[in-house]
């Protein structure tokens, strides 16, 4: 279950990273990347949904 928890701050390191990204490219060129916002959003869901299911998970293994 530890590298559970690793992956889902990882999540939130790629999410930050691509929206760097995206803010980076905004400023430079004027351009919105599209793909870095939505996978930066894409990170940020998957670290709330991974959050919920291990939360969903650990509660189910302390009940038996």
């Amino acid at each position: 279950m530890k590298y559970s928890k690793i992956f889902q701050y990882a999540y939130l390191v790629f999410a930050a990273l691509f929206i760097y990204d995206a803010i980076a490219k905004y400023i430079n060129t004027g351009n919105i990347e599209y793909p870095s916002i939505l996978l930066g959003a894409l990170a940020i869901f998957m670290f709330f949904f991974r959050n919920k299911f291990s939360k969903k998970f650990q509660n189910k293994d302390n009940s038996n």
